[in-house]
């Protein structure tokens, strides 16, 4: 719809404010699943800041609350919303799950799919360094074992910081079969660099 222009016209504290006034953050997903498709296709594309702000209402919320798979409403959303907007996505939705205590099975495994599947490679890397300054825990290990399995190239300083910590949490995870299996996968991916 031509009145979605309005979002490019928006200073942050303003945007913040229609978010809120459409309940952005609680709207039906077949109709979030919609609105981001509608975003797709918006011309031209938003700033960083306004497409942040929009990850941030769209999905913060639904994302830290998922106690079961996301519908495939929302996944649709998801997908469709990274595609364009990965960047400010992750440095939005990846860093507060990140940040968020307990198991959080279900927002890793999002996480895991979304790396996966959706990302662009240099978002994985972002992801990927985002995971790095947080401390190492189990629930984060299949999300690098994730980010590895795309086998991008990684830039020297991250794959240094990467081997580093391995190097450094190894005596925490002494019995983690997961953890073996991640610094397997990166003796594999990055043997060449690796010594």
């Amino acid at each position: 719809p031509p009145e979605l222009s309005i979002l490019n016209n928006c200073s942050p504290s303003q945007l913040e404010g229609l978010c809120s006034f459409l309940q952005l953050s609680t709207c039906p997903e077949p109709s979030l699943m919609c609105f981001c498709s509608w975003l797709l296709a918006l011309t031209p594309d938003l700033s960083y800041t306004s497409a942040a702000i929009l990850a941030e209402q769209l999905f913060l919320r639904r994302v830290l609350s998922l106690t079961q798979p996301p519908s495939r409403h929302l996944m649709a959303a998801l997908t469709s919303f990274c595609s364009k907007y990965s960047h400010p996505f992750c440095r939005v939705l990846v860093a507060a799950v990140l940040q968020e205590p307990g198991e959080g099975a279900e927002q890793t495994k999002l996480m895991c799919e979304l790396v996966e599947e959706c990302l662009e490679p240099h978002s994985v890397q972002l992801v990927l360094s985002q995971v790095l300054e947080v401390p190492l825990s189990e629930k984060l290990l299949p999300v690098l074992q994730a980010v590895l399995g795309r086998q991008e190239v990684l830039p020297p300083e991250l794959l240094d910081l990467l081997v580093l910590t391995l190097c450094q949490q190894a005596p925490a995870f002494a019995t983690s079969l997961n953890f073996a299996k991640l610094v397997t996968a990166v003796l594999t991916v990055y043997q060449s660099q690796v010594s």
